[in-house]
């Protein structure tokens, strides 16, 4: 709640507090695909605003928490995606370019629902060539199906569902059955997701707080 309250202290409407929220998730917590943890308190948007980094299901639950704090409603969303701008390293460890029970929110501002995704920093974008997603609560804010070269970017798969909360049980399963145990890449190689440092987290049902 204090994050919430700091991020959005000065603003006069929904529109704009969802607008720094989503900046300040998309930003403020690195996208790091690596280091999958299994416990549920992990999940928690307090445990995931302490993090610098996180992969899209606990920054999707940090930016719906948030934005309940303000009064604004939330829920998360999950898909299959394809990802054709991933690195060889992550392709390798994963043994494929689908991301399953990739992480979004779906959330209500002035009397219409509309979509957003957090996960990929402006920092990481850059580097992949990919303007950073933009959203105030008026449209649709998912991954880009291009990047700025007219190269495939991201392609929407399967669609799971809109949930009141991390449906823990389900995406750690649907991790297990498709990657199998994930580990941290080894020799301490960094790729484009870990040229800043050390990696976090992935997938839990906890609660929102």
């Amino acid at each position: 709640m204090a994050f919430a309250q700091t991020v959005v202290d000065g603003a006069t409407d929904d529109r704009e507090r969802v607008r720094r929220l989503f900046v300040a998730v998309r930003d403020q917590i690195r996208y790091d695909p690596y280091n999958l943890a299994a416990d549920p308190k992990d999940y928690r948007a307090s445990a995931i605003l302490g993090r610098d980094s996180a992969w899209c299901v606990p920054k999707a639950v940090a930016l719906a928490a948030t934005a309940r704090a303000v009064g604004i409603p939330a829920m998360l969303g999950f898909s299959d995606v394809r990802n054709h701008l991933s690195t060889p390293k992550l392709l390798a460890l994963m043994g494929t370019d689908l991301f399953v029970y990739h992480g979004w929110v779906n959330m209500y501002v002035d009397g219409h629902w509309h979509k957003a995704s957090p996960a990929f920093n402006s920092q990481l974008c850059e580097r992949f060539g990919v303007s950073p997603l933009e959203f105030d609560g008026t449209h649709d804010a998912l991954m880009h199906q291009y990047d700025g070269a007219g190269r495939r970017h991201m392609e929407y798969v399967h669609e799971h569902g809109i949930f009141s909360d991390l449906p823990f049980t389900n995406v750690m399963s649907a991790l297990h059955q498709t990657y199998g145990n994930l580990l941290t890449p080894q020799d301490g190689e960094s790729d484009s997701f870990t040229a800043h440092g050390a990696s976090e987290s992935e997938p839990g049902r906890a609660d929102l707080r």
